[in-house]
């Protein structure tokens, strides 16, 4: 892969994020809003996140990877 292919992936996934978040998560609160509600208390239900921000997914990544923070 040149770098300027690589530099366009990275572009394209910045702005059409392929994570839970945004694929799973983002939609799903999306709809719970509809029928009521707030979108960041759905998405705080859906997704929460540990006070640095980082979600169990991303530390159980973390794990995989043999990162230990």
């Amino acid at each position: 892969m040149t770098q300027a292919e690589y530099m366009a992936w990275l572009e394209f996934y910045r702005a059409y994020p392929f994570d839970d978040m945004h694929r799973i998560h983002r939609p799903a609160a999306l709809v719970a809003s509809s029928m009521g509600g707030e979108i960041q208390q759905s998405l705080d239900w859906l997704a929460p996140r540990a006070p640095d921000g980082r979600s169990q997914s991303d530390l159980d990544l973390y794990k995989a990877m043999g990162i230990s923070r």
